[in-house]
């Protein structure tokens, strides 16, 4: 299995994308990881929120493939605990064929064509992040749950 983080729009802050690219570096010892940026939309002052969410879910779509399970990475998604995720990765990958895909949307959210195709929603606090931050704090996550999965000290209860 191989985990994929969708995502809209390129990280622009340089810290964030030095601590993604630390933990996707610490992840090939686990698992095969990667995250795939869709481009921004453009024009978006011409285009009402609905016309967004549609643009950016036709994107995200044209980037799955048959067979990926498919979670967004949603605010009134299922929380975790790290302990509970890492345990929730760990049934998925005995369960999940190809690819595992987490998906954040653009800032407006996803559209209806995105939320049918989805198999799960997971939220990663009940406060708002940036979407920028969203991939550091996910990556460390999943970083997290394969040292909690092969019993190494990263993670302290």
């Amino acid at each position: 299995m191989k985990i994929t983080l969708l995502v809209i729009g390129k990280t622009d802050a340089g810290y964030f994308n030095e601590g993604i690219k630390e933990y996707q570096k610490r992840l090939i010892h686990y698992i095969p990881y990667e995250m795939e940026v869709i481009p921004d939309l453009k024009n978006t002052k011409n285009m009402s929120v609905d016309q967004q969410k549609e643009k950016e879910g036709e994107l995200i779509l044209k980037m799955l493939q048959p067979g990926d399970y498919c979670v967004l990475l949603d605010d009134k998604g299922k929380e975790f605990t790290s302990m509970q995720f890492a345990t929730w990765i760990e049934k998925k990958m005995h369960t999940v064929g190809k690819r595992l895909v987490f998906i954040v949307g653009g800032p407006y959210g996803f559209s209806e064509a995105v939320y049918k195709v989805a198999k799960e929603k997971i939220s990663l606090s009940k406060m708002t992040f940036s979407h920028q931050m969203i991939r550091l704090i996910f990556t460390e996550q999943l970083y997290r749950a394969m040292t909690i999965l092969n019993n190494e000290p990263y993670h302290h209860e």
